[in-house]
C-alpha cells in the first residue's frame, strides 16, 4: 500500500506520474506531475471514483493553487455526493462548445478594444473543432480527438498557422475544464510531441516590391472616396507600423515628431515608439480635418470608431495594388 503523500513531497517531486495518496480515506485522490512543452514542471490533483458505477477522473486543481490539504477535502466531500446518488460535478459536464462559450466570456474583459481574437477563434472552432468535437463532453474528448482534428483536411501541414491557434484555444479550453473539475488532465498537451514539426511553408502577407511603393502612395492619395482610410493607409506605410497600430492612433500619443504606441496597443505588450518623417507629419496636419471628438487619428465612418481594417483592404485593390496593408511591413 502506498504511503500518503506530504506537502513537501508534492513541493519536491519533478519526475512525471501519477502518485496516488495512499493509505484509508485517500478517496482516490493522487497527484499527476507532468513537464510543460516549455520544460517546466506541471502539477495538479485528480481523483479517480465511480460516478454512477461509471470510473471517472476528476480534476481538482493545480497543486501550485490547491494545498494537499483542501485536495483532500474536496475528494473526501465529492466521494460523499457519490454515496449519496450525486455527481460532484453539479449540472454535469459541459460539451465541448459550451465551455468554449464559458472560455470565451471569462476572456473577452482583458482583449484589446477593437481585437479581433473572439471572432477568429469562433470562426475557427466552427470550421475545424465543433463539426468533430462541439456535441461531445469535455471529459470524454481524448488525445486522439485532438490528433484528428489537426490532421483532418491536412490542416497541420496545409494551414500551419491556423492549427498553431486552434491547438493554443483548444488547449485553453481544456485547462479551463480541468480546473473546473470536469477531468483530470488537457489532451492536447499530450499530442504535440505526435505532430511533425516541419512542413508547410510559411505563407507571407501579400507585399509589392520596394521599387513599387511609391507609385502605390501616389495612387492611395489620388483614389476617390473618404479621406481617413487614405491617409491611414499612407501613413502606415511611411512608419511601418501594424494596421490595428495605425487605425487606433490617438491625438494624445503625438507628441511633436513622435509618436508613442502605449503598451496596451503593441503586440508585444510593450511601449513603442516611432518617429515620424516628414511625409508622416503632413499626414497629420491633413488628417486634423477629420477630428470628430473621438481622439483617434483616423476615425471611421461611424462616428467614435476607427477606420476598419476592410476599408484599408478595399481602397489597396481599387487602385490595383496587389497587397494587404501588413504586407508593406517587409
Amino acid at each position: 500500500m502506498n504511503k500518503p503523500l506530504t506537502a513537501a513531497f508534492v513541493r519536491r517531486v519533478t519526475r512525471p506520474g501519477r502518485y496516488g495518496d495512499g493509505g484509508r480515506g485517500s478517496f482516490g485522490l493522487y497527484l499527476r506531475v507532468w513537464h510543460r512543452p516549455n520544460g517546466r514542471v506541471g502539477k495538479a490533483w485528480a481523483q479517480r471514483i465511480r460516478i454512477h458505477e461509471r470510473p471517472t477522473n476528476l480534476g481538482l486543481g493545480p497543486a501550485a493553487f490547491v494545498t494537499l490539504a483542501e485536495a483532500r477535502e474536496t475528494a473526501r466531500k465529492n466521494a460523499r455526493l457519490v454515496y449519496q446518488g450525486q455527481d460532484p460535478r453539479g449540472d454535469g459536464v459541459p460539451t465541448f462548445e459550451k465551455a468554449t462559450k464559458r472560455v470565451l466570456r471569462l476572456r473577452r474583459s482583458n482583449w484589446k478594444p477593437g481585437s479581433r481574437t473572439e471572432a477568429q477563434w469562433r470562426a475557427a472552432f466552427a470550421r475545424h473543432v465543433f463539426p468533430r468535437l462541439g456535441a461531445k463532453r469535455v471529459d470524454r474528448i481524448t488525445g486522439r480527438d485532438v490528433l484528428a482534428v489537426l490532421t483532418a483536411d491536412d490542416l497541420w501541414n496545409g494551414q500551419r498557422a491556423t492549427a498553431r491557434r486552434v491547438l493554443q484555444w483548444m488547449t485553453a479550453v481544456f485547462e479551463w475544464a480541468t480546473a473546473a473539475g470536469h477531468r483530470p488532465d488537457n489532451p492536447a498537451t499530450a499530442i504535440r510531441a505526435a505532430l511533425p514539426k516541419t512542413g508547410g511553408r510559411v505563407k507571407h502577407q501579400r507585399a509589392i516590391h520596394h521599387s513599387k511603393v511609391a507609385a502605390a502612395l501616389e495612387a492611395i492619395q489620388g483614389a476617390s472616396g473618404r479621406l481617413s482610410p487614405k491617409l491611414c493607409l499612407r501613413c502606415i506605410v511611411l512608419t511601418a507600423c501594424r494596421s490595428g497600430e495605425a487605425r487606433e492612433a490617438r491625438w494624445e500619443d503625438v507628441d511633436g515628431d513622435v509618436w508613442t504606441i502605449p503598451e496596451t496597443g503593441t503586440k508585444a505588450g510593450r511601449e513603442h515608439r516611432v518617429p515620424l518623417p516628414g511625409a508622416a507629419l503632413a499626414i497629420l496636419d491633413e488628417a486634423a480635418k477629420l477630428s470628430d471628438g473621438s481622439g483617434l487619428i483616423f476615425p471611421g465612418a461611424r462616428g467614435g470608431r476607427p477606420v476598419g481594417a476592410a476599408s484599408l483592404t478595399r481602397l489597396l485593390a481599387r487602385v490595383g495594388v496587389d497587397a494587404v496593408p501588413h504586407g508593406f511591413r517587409s
